[in-house]
């Protein structure tokens, strides 16, 4: 079997996971932050940084929702020499997150120490916290969103599609 046969028939089941009901409160959730005149800071690492970025280009332009990612050099370089990596994300919230806001953190494994150390700081700041992780049910990320998308897999690329 082919690699990309192989990749759709996984991405098809995986769907099948994904709860219908939680894919409509995430949604709920961002509608209501625009509503209230909040942001949405979507964050993760390498390939879920980049669907970081994909995801607040297209909620600020397709649904008016004000979204940021923090994907700038000057931003992550300064604040992980200053506080070190695994603190650079959960001081960026501290400098931009307001009470009310929304934090979408993205993890594959749900084990990425500044993921997970950036929602530990968005939960203390009174933010709404979404995850989407997968790997294991119980991962760190996963127990601190007030909301989760979780997909059934130990593959990242299936994890993060």
């Amino acid at each position: 079997v082919h690699f990309f046969d192989s990749f759709c028939v996984d991405i098809t089941e995986r769907l099948r996971d994904v709860s219908p009901q939680a894919l409509d409160s995430f949604c709920h959730t961002l509608v209501g932050a625009q509503a209230r005149k909040r942001k949405v800071i979507v964050a993760g690492n390498g390939g879920s940084a980049a669907i970081a970025s994909h995801v607040s280009v297209d909620l600020t332009k397709a649904a008016g929702v004000r979204a940021v990612s923090f994907n700038e050099s000057d931003l992550i370089t300064c604040f992980a020499n200053d506080y070190g990596y695994q603190h650079w994300l959960a001081k960026a919230i501290e400098a931009y997150g307001d009470a009310g806001d929304v934090a979408v953190l993205i993890s594959s494994s749900g084990q990425s120490p500044n993921i997970v150390n950036a929602a530990h700081c968005a939960r203390d700041r009174d933010l709404t916290v979404l995850t989407l992780s997968g790997f294991d049910t119980n991962n760190p990320l996963r127990a601190l969103g007030h909301q989760n998308l979780w997909v059934n897999s130990r593959s990242y690329n299936i994890v993060e599609t």
